[in-house]
C-alpha cells in the first residue's frame, strides 16, 4: 500500500513538473532593436516622405506584435543627432537625408513612434549613443550649430569617426542634459545604451585622449581613469532619469563578454579577445552591483559550442551576475544562415529555450528588426506558433514604483453575433490603471492567473471597457476574470469573477465573489 502511495506521489510530481515545463512564462520581456544609424532598420532610406516613414514604422510594429513582442528599443540619437525635436542637436540625416532638416510635412518621429508603440501595448525604450558624434569625420557635412563645431575641444577623431572625449567633465554634463531633456518631454519607458562607450580598439592605434588624461587623470592608471569616466556618466544618468521620472528604466546592452577568466577570477571561461572591462572601459558589473541601471541585455551573438565564446557558457555566466537587476539576453537574429551552426533552424529557438530555464533571466532582445524579413529559417513561425504563441506581461521591477491598481469589476455580458460581449469598469480616477488583462477558464478549470494560456486579451484602459470573445461557444460554461495593470505592469488582485452557465437552455451570467 505504501509503495503504491509513494509511486502515486512520484507520478504526481513528474506530471506536475512536466506541466510546469510546458507552461510558457507569464512574465517575460520580448523586445526588438530598431537601428536607425545607416538606415539599418528604419527608415529604409534617407529622405522618405513623412507618410512613408510612418507606414514603415507601423509595419515593423505590426510584424513584431504578430511575433509576440512586448517592447521596442528604437535608436533615437545615433550620432549626436536627433529623431525628435531637440533644442540641443540637429535632425538626423538618416531621417531626412540632410542633417538639420526637419521632416516635411512636419511631424515629431519620436512622439509618433511612442504613441504607436503604446497603442499596441508595448514599451518604448529610447536608444541613445552617448559618445559617437560623426560617423565619417572626413565628410564635412555637419550643420553650423552642431556641437562638434561649437565645442571642438570636446572631440577626438578615431577610426575616421568623431567621438566625445569621455574624460572631459563638461561632456558628461552635456550628454546627461540631452538625455534628461528627452525623459522630461517624452513618454518613454526606458533609456537604453548599447555596447559603444569608448570605441572598439583598432590594432596598434590608441584612443587619442592624452590631453584630457593630463588634465583630469590625477595620477590614476589610464585604464582605471577611463573606466571611472564611464562610471561617472552612468551614475549621473541614473540619478537624472529617476529624478525626472522615477518609473523610467535605465538599461545597458553590453558586448557579450565582461572579462575573461584568464584576466579576472570573476570573468567567464571565454577567450573573446575584446571585453567590456578592458577594451570598452565599461564595468557593467559595478553598475549592476550599485543599482545604477535597471537591466542589462548582453549581446550573446555566438552559437552554442563556439570555441572562444560559447553561448551556453556566457548565458550561465550572466545569469549569475545580475545582482538582483534584470537580465535579458541579446540574440543575433542577423546571424541566421551565416555559418554551419546558424544554418540549423533549431539554434536560435534552443538559445531562447535555454535562457528560459534560468530564473535569473527575465527575457530576450533580438537584433534587429530587419533580420526578421523573409522569415529566415522559419523563425517567425517558431515564435508565433510555439515560443511566443501566448502573450506575456513584462517582468516587474520591485525597486521601481510598484503599487498595483485597484481591481476592475464586471458589470454586464451579452451574447452578440460573433461572440460574447463583456463589459467591466474600474473606479480609478487617478490614471493609475493603464491596461486590463482578461482571462477565461473552462468548466471545472481552477482559476489560475499565472497561466498565460488563459489570457484572451490585454487591453488599454478605457472609460467604458468592453471585449468581444469571438471564441465563445454557446452552451459551454466559462469563468472570466479581469485584472488591471499600471504602466510598470504591476497587476491588481483578482476581483469578482464572471461565471456563465446554462439554465433552462439559456445562458445565465453570475457575478459572485
Amino acid at each position: 500500500m505504501l509503495k503504491q502511495f509513494l509511486a502515486g506521489v512520484v507520478l504526481w510530481i513528474i506530471m506536475t513538473q512536466q506541466a510546469w515545463a510546458q507552461m510558457p512564462p507569464k512574465r517575460e520581456l520580448r523586445a526588438v532593436w530598431i537601428a536607425t544609424v545607416g538606415n539599418i532598420d528604419w527608415p529604409s532610406g534617407r529622405g522618405l516622405s513623412t507618410e512613408q516613414q510612418k507606414q514603415e514604422f507601423i509595419a515593423i510594429l505590426n510584424q513584431q506584435q504578430r511575433n509576440g513582442m512586448n517592447a521596442m528599443i528604437v535608436q533615437v540619437r545615433p550620432a549626436t543627432d536627433a529623431f525628435y525635436a531637440s533644442p540641443y542637436e540637429p535632425w538626423s540625416e538618416y531621417l531626412t537625408g540632410v542633417q538639420g532638416q526637419a521632416p516635411n510635412p512636419y511631424y515629431d518621429p519620436l512622439e509618433f513612434m511612442i504613441t504607436e508603440t503604446h497603442k499596441r501595448g508595448m514599451e518604448f525604450h529610447a536608444w541613445f549613443n552617448p559618445y559617437r558624434a560623426a560617423m565619417n569625420a572626413s565628410r564635412n557635412n555637419v550643420v553650423a550649430n552642431h556641437i562638434t563645431r561649437l565645442k571642438p575641444q570636446w572631440f577626438v577623431t578615431y577610426d575616421n569617426k568623431k567621438y566625445f572625449d569621455p574624460g572631459i567633465p563638461e561632456v558628461r554634463n552635456y550628454v546627461t542634459t540631452v538625455i534628461r531633456d528627452v525623459v522630461k518631454r517624452y513618454d518613454i519607458d526606458a533609456v537604453h545604451f548599447d555596447d559603444y562607450f569608448y570605441p572598439y580598439r583598432l590594432p596598434g592605434k590608441e584612443f587619442p585622449d592624452n590631453s584630457s588624461y593630463r588634465l583630469y587623470g590625477n595620477g590614476v592608471m589610464k585604464d582605471d581613469w577611463r573606466r571611472s569616466n564611464v562610471d561617472a556618466i552612468i551614475q549621473m544618468l541614473s540619478v537624472a532619469i529617476k529624478a525626472e521620472k522615477p518609473w523610467v528604466k535605465f538599461g545597458i546592452s553590453p558586448f557579450g563578454v565582461w572579462r575573461d577568466r584568464a584576466k579576472d577570477p570573476e570573468g567567464s571561461y571565454t577567450r573573446g579577445g575584446m571585453t567590456n572591462y578592458d577594451d570598452l572601459f565599461a564595468d557593467v558589473l559595478k553598475w549592476l552591483k550599485n543599482g545604477w541601471i535597471d537591466y542589462v541585455a548582453p549581446q550573446l551573438y555566438w552559437e552554442r559550442g563556439h570555441r572562444l565564446a560559447d553561448y551556453e557558457v556566457l548565458l550561465n555566466w550572466w545569469s549569475q551576475h545580475g545582482y538582483g537587476r534584470h537580465i535579458y539576453i541579446g540574440h543575433g537574429v542577423y546571424r541566421l544562415g551565416s555559418n554551419a551552426a546558424w544554418k540549423n533552424p533549431r539554434e536560435l529557438p534552443t538559445q531562447i529555450e535555454e535562457a528560459r530555464t534560468l530564473n535569473t533571466i527575465q527575457g530576450s532582445v533580438f537584433y534587429s528588426a530587419k533580420s526578421f524579413s523573409g522569415n529566415p529559417l522559419g523563425i517567425e513561425d517558431t515564435l508565433r506558433n510555439h515560443l511566443f504563441k501566448f502573450p506575456a506581461l513584462r517582468p516587474t521591477m520591485a525597486w521601481l514604483p510598484n503599487m498595483a491598481p485597484e481591481p476592475p469589476y464586471f458589470i454586464d455580458a451579452f451574447e452578440r453575433p460573433g461572440g460574447l460581449e463583456i463589459h467591466w469598469a474600474d473606479d480609478d480616477t487617478s490614471g493609475h490603471t493603464m491596461q486590463y488583462v482578461l482571462y477565461r477558464f473552462e468548466q471545472n478549470e481552477p482559476v489560475n492567473i499565472n497561466d498565460p494560456r488563459k489570457i484572451i486579451g490585454i487591453l488599454p484602459q478605457a472609460s467604458d471597457p468592453e471585449f468581444k470573445d469571438a471564441t465563445y461557444v454557446r452552451g459551454k460554461t466559462y469563468t472570466y476574470v479581469v485584472t488591471a495593470l499600471d504602466r510598470m505592469q504591476n497587476e491588481s488582485h483578482v476581483g469578482e469573477p464572471l461565471r456563465m452557465e446554462l439554465r433552462g437552455g439559456k445562458p445565465f451570467f453570475i457575478f459572485e465573489p
